[in-house]
C-alpha cells in the first residue's frame, strides 16, 4: 500500500470507524470563474479537488458503495452548499419531500425557521436509512456551520469537514497519535468547562475576555466513529460559543484563513460583535464587506483552543487552528455548536502565544495556557 492510500485507509478506519456496507459520499467544490486568487491557492485548490476525486475512488475500490460529487466553490464558508450535494448525501425522496413541501428552497437561502427545520427532520429521519453513513467534506470552503450539515448528523451520518484542507497535511497533522490526541483535548475541555469567563491575551495586543456560562467546551479529536458524529480533520482542539453580546477587547490578525496578512488588522470587539476594523491590509476589504452584508457577521462566534502536536503551518487556518497552544477565533455563525445567531459567514483567525485564563465563578483565575504552552 502506498503512503497517500495508507492515509486514506487510516481516514475511513480509524477516524471514521468504517463498517461492512457502509455507504459513503466525498464532496469538493471547483474554483468559479470570477474568484480572484494567486497561484499558490489555484494550484491547493485543484491538488484538493483531486485528491477527493482519489479519496472517493480508493473508497469505492477498497470498501464499495462510495460515490464522489463537486459543485462550484459558495461564497463563503458556511453558505448551505447546493441542492446536488443534498440529494448526493439526503437521497432523491427526502430532497423531493423537502421540495414539495417547500422547505427546500428556505433551507438553501438559510432562512428556514425553528419549525421548519423540525418539518425537514421529521422527513429526513422517516427515510433516514437513504442517508449517507459517512460524508468526506472536501470543499474549500466549510459546510460545517450549515443545516445540511447539522441533519446529517442528526440522521446519523458521520461527517468529517476538511475546510481549505491541504493533501500535504495527509503526511503532517493526520499522523497524530489520535487516542493521546483525544485525552489531551478531553482534559483540557474539562478545565475550560469549570470557568464562567475566558480571558485571552497574546504579544501581539491582542487581548479580549469572552463568558462561556451557560455554554460547554466541546473536544474535537478526530475520533467519528459514534452515529451522529462531526469534527474536523486534521482534528485538535477544544472550543465552544461565547455568550453572545459578552466579548470585548482587541483582536490584532496577523494570520488570514490561506495566507499571513502582509500588516496587521487590528478589530475592536464591543457587546460581543466587532465595531471596527483598523489597518491597511487588502484583506481588509473582503472582511469589512462580510461585515457590512449582516451585522450577525460581526458576531463573535467561537474561541477554539488547538490541540494537536503535529500540526505546524502558519499558512492554513484548517491546520494552524489545530496547533498545540493557539488559540482561534471566529466570526458569524455558531448555531452549529451551542449558539444562536445563525448566518451564512463563518471565518476563523489564529492567534499565536496566547495566555489563556480561566475565570471561576468566585473571579479566582487558573492560567491554563501560558505564552502558547499548557499549564494543565
Amino acid at each position: 500500500m502506498n503512503n497517500i492510500n495508507k492515509a486514506f485507509s487510516d481516514l475511513f478506519e480509524i477516524n471514521m470507524g468504517i463498517k461492512p456496507k457502509e455507504s459513503i459520499v466525498v464532496f469538493s467544490d471547483k474554483i468559479r470563474d470570477e474568484e480572484k486568487i494567486c497561484s499558490s491557492e489555484k494550484s491547493r485548490r485543484e491538488r484538493l479537488s483531486k485528491t477527493a476525486k482519489d479519496l472517493a475512488d480508493f473508497a469505492s475500490a477498497t470498501y464499495g458503495n462510495a460515490t464522489f460529487t463537486d459543485f462550484p466553490a459558495t461564497e463563503a464558508s458556511g453558505t448551505e452548499p447546493p441542492e446536488k450535494l443534498w440529494r448526493a448525501v439526503f437521497g432523491d425522496k427526502i430532497v423531493d419531500g423537502l421540495r414539495n413541501i417547500k422547505i427546500l428552497s428556505k433551507l438553501l437561502t438559510k432562512t428556514a425557521d425553528k419549525n421548519d427545520f423540525e418539518n425537514a427532520a421529521k422527513i429526513i429521519l422517516s427515510k433516514k436509512e437513504d442517508v449517507a453513513n459517512i460524508v468526506i467534506a472536501m470543499s474549500n470552503n466549510s459546510t460545517s456551520h450549515t443545516s445540511f450539515r447539522k441533519l446529517a448528523n442528526l440522521s446519523g451520518s458521520r461527517f468529517a469537514s476538511l475546510p481549505h484542507f491541504d493533501p500535504d497535511m495527509f503526511f503532517t497533522s493526520m499522523t497524530v497519535d489520535w487516542y493521546a490526541l483525544s485525552e489531551r483535548s478531553r482534559t483540557l475541555s474539562e478545565a475550560v468547562n469549570r470557568a464562567l469567563k475566558i480571558s485571552v491575551t497574546t504579544p501581539n495586543g491582542t487581548s479580549i475576555t469572552v463568558s462561556k456560562e451557560g455554554r460547554f467546551a466541546e473536544p474535537d479529536d478526530g475520533i467519528l466513529t459514534i452515529p451522529g458524529s462531526f469534527g474536523n480533520l486534521p482534528a485538535g482542539e477544544v472550543y465552544f460559543a461565547p455568550m453572545e453580546g459578552t466579548a470585548a477587547g482587541v483582536l490584532v490578525l496577523e494570520h488570514g484563513p490561506t495566507r499571513s496578512l502582509e500588516t496587521p488588522l487590528t478589530l475592536t470587539v464591543k457587546n460581543g460583535e466587532v465595531t471596527e476594523i483598523a489597518g491597511d491590509e487588502p484583506h481588509k476589504k473582503w472582511l469589512q464587506s462580510k461585515f457590512d452584508e449582516s451585522r450577525k457577521n460581526r458576531n463573535i462566534a467561537e474561541l477554539g483552543i488547538g490541540t494537536n502536536d503535529k500540526a505546524t503551518r502558519p499558512d492554513n487556518v484548517l491546520e494552524a487552528e489545530k496547533i498545540m497552544g493557539t488559540i482561534h477565533i471566529a466570526f458569524g455563525d455558531n448555531s452549529g455548536f451551542g449558539g444562536s445567531v445563525t448566518t451564512p459567514f463563518h471565518e476563523d483567525y489564529v492567534f499565536y502565544n496566547p495566555t489563556l485564563t480561566a475565570i471561576m465563578g468566585d473571579n479566582s483565575r487558573k492560567v491554563l495556557i501560558e505564552n502558547g504552552k499548557f499549564k494543565i
